[in-house]
């Protein structure tokens, strides 16, 4: 982004009833052309809020953060943003500050630079408690302090970066502290591109606006953070495999070195490792399901078969696989990565799923390959691998089982004629937690990705989520949720304000995996309960997608919901069904 374009992007203002987001950024160069970038980042990432970036003294990082703590403000901070410099660390390690390069001068250096770099992990630990960071470590060459030839790595600027490395990890250890990647940075912004000498010494801005631009734009990211994707679907032929199944049969396909088709195995062991993280992962392939089934038997395959759901072998359109895996996933095809070597069958995909991101694999180009897999990393990377991403797969598996009236004896069938008994006899459990400090990561993640049932459809940053939780008017109830076919983890997540005889519910989401159990109803008979209130009132707003939600009011209230739901215990009551869940407390974890 050139600085001409960033001003364009900030001189629209967003409708005067955005939603605002603050940011504060914290460094030690004269921000202003820095501030200009990450609010432009900020706003093409935020188009639905109204951003604003404030800034602290120039020369001042440290300051700033310490600061930031006691400065009064009408409204908490969304995110912050902290740039640091090796001058942030000691200003005899900018150009800026002359006479400190002296080799009597190196061990105090080193001493200095360690000494701040404790008092910029406390100050950062302490405003993270407050508001979620994006950190960027110094980015910039270090001067020629040192009297070793550049050519070579010295003592001295080995120690000091070993004490940039503890620092680093010391501060990745932080709750709600993320840094940005020093790789994706190089492969973005060339190290010999960054400095700018002579608007340092005129300004005291050290970057040249490309460098600045890219910067911004990763902490912007950062700060934005968005829900992963859920799933990917992928071909087989040319694609987890090189060469056609039908022609060379399960023998002739490959990928390994020794055929060449080594990327094609990087490809399934990235496969692999989606699937250990919680990723769902679809084979879908025109191909003999025979000659398939034989392919996945073999004993070299790096992608293991059992985290594979579901497989879609034929000969029809793939669109109608799509479609069916999406069915058994249970997930919105905005949610889903499709990988193919074919740019028609991507096509028609698209045609009929066009929310479905397409992706063409480069059969016979390894370094594209790589490629590839990097771009496909970041949609589906998550910050922590959970306990409901290892119960996932299989409570599919499970419901797909009852759908189709297999495995049990009983099937689909039967649950559908016979709620209340096939109810009854499925032992369930739920585990209700009012616990909502620290917040639960498993209850912001699910009020930021669920559609579906999703009371308002609003997502909070993870700044205005932990503020909202500080307030001790407030109340978070997690649910768990198990029966004797498994448990499925946290799976409801309420979040509201007691008041009197009334209390007001302000978010409400649960899990597609749980419909259909009247779990909602349980909620719902929890809080009334808990609080013994008469009455509970909702935050309702209808959305494009949270007609499950729409439909479970209609049924309460005995007409469409409007803007704003109110319930009142009597007639809850009046038409609740028979609920068979048992209560306990959640197991923590």
């Amino acid at each position: 982004m050139k600085l001409i374009e960033a001003l364009e992007i900030l001189r629209h203002a967003p409708a005067v009833d955005a939603q605002p987001l603050g940011v504060f950024l914290a460094c030690g160069f004269m921000p202003d052309r820095f501030q200009t970038f990450l609010a432009a980042h900020l706003r093409q990432l935020f188009p639905e809020h109204r951003v604003t970036v404030e800034v602290g003294l120039y020369g001042d990082c440290l300051g700033n953060l310490e600061r930031l703590r006691l400065r009064p403000r009408p409204r908490p901070w969304d995110a912050g943003a902290v740039v640091l410099e090796w001058p942030d660390f000691d200003p005899r390690l900018g150009i800026r500050s002359l006479g400190g390069w002296d080799p009597d001068n190196l061990p105090d250096i080193l001493a200095t630079a360690g000494g701040r770099a404790a008092r910029l992990q406390e100050a950062i630990a302490h405003v993270a408690d407050e508001v979620p960071l994006a950190v960027c470590l110094p980015t910039l060459p270090l001067p020629p302090v040192s009297y070793h030839p550049g050519r070579y790595l010295g003592g001295f600027e080995l120690q000091l970066r070993d004490r940039l490395s503890q620092f680093a990890l010391a501060l990745s250890q932080v709750p709600r502290v993320k840094l940005v990647n020093p790789q994706v940075l190089d492969r973005r912004s060339p190290p010999a591109d960054r400095l700018d000498v002579t608007s340092e010494l005129v300004s005291g801005f050290p970057y040249r606006l490309p460098h600045a631009s890219v910067v911004a734009e990763r902490l912007a990211w950062i700060i934005r953070s968005p829900v992963p994707k859920k799933g990917l679907i992928t071909d087989l032929d040319n694609t987890l495999w090189r060469g056609i199944l039908g022609e060379d049969g399960p023998a002739g396909i490959s990928w390994d070195l020794d055929h060449g088709s080594h990327g094609h195995g990087l490809y399934q062991q990235f496969l692999n490792s989606l699937a250990g993280a919680g990723i769902l992962v679809a084979f879908a392939s025109k191909n003999d399901p025979a000659l398939v089934e034989e392919a996945l038997r073999r004993s070299d395959l790096i992608v293991q078969r059992d985290r594979i759901f579901p497989l879609e072998v034929h000969w029809g359109p793939k669109s109608g696989s799509v479609q069916r895996i999406l069915r058994a996933w249970n997930i919105g095809a905005d949610s889903v990565i499709v990988v193919d070597d074919s740019p028609m069958e991507l096509a028609e995909i698209q045609s009929v799923h066009p929310e479905v991101e397409c992706h063409l694999f480069p059969t016979r180009d390894d370094q594209a390959i790589y490629e590839l897999i990097e771009r496909l990393r970041e949609p589906f990377g998550k910050e922590t691998i959970t306990r409901e991403d290892g119960l996932r797969l299989e409570s599919l598996r499970r419901a797909d089982r009852s759908r189709t009236g297999t495995g049990s004896g009983s099937g689909g069938d039967a649950a559908v004629a016979r709620p209340d008994e096939f109810l009854e006899q499925a032992e369930a459990v739920l585990g209700v937690d009012f616990t909502k400090l620290p917040p639960p990561p498993r209850a912001f993640e699910l009020v930021s990705k669920t559609n579906q049932f999703n009371l308002n459809g609003r997502r909070p940053t993870e700044g205005a989520w932990h503020t909202y939780l500080k307030d001790p008017e407030t109340f978070l109830l997690s649910v768990e949720y198990s029966d004797k076919f498994g448990p499925l983890g946290t799976i409801a997540v309420l979040a509201g304000r007691p008041g009197g005889k009334t209390l007001a519910v302000d978010a409400w989401v649960m899990s597609c995996r749980a419909f259909s159990r009247r779990i909602e109803y349980s909620c719902l008979a929890v809080l009334f309960e808990a609080f013994a209130v008469r009455e509970i009132t909702f935050d309702f707003q209808p959305t494009p997608r949270n007609g499950p939600i729409q439909e479970f009011f209609t049924q309460l209230l005995g007409q469409p919901p409007g803007c704003g739901v109110s319930l009142t215990k009597e007639v809850f009551d009046a038409r609740c069904p028979v609920l068979h869940h048992r209560l306990e407390p959640a197991v923590p974890g």
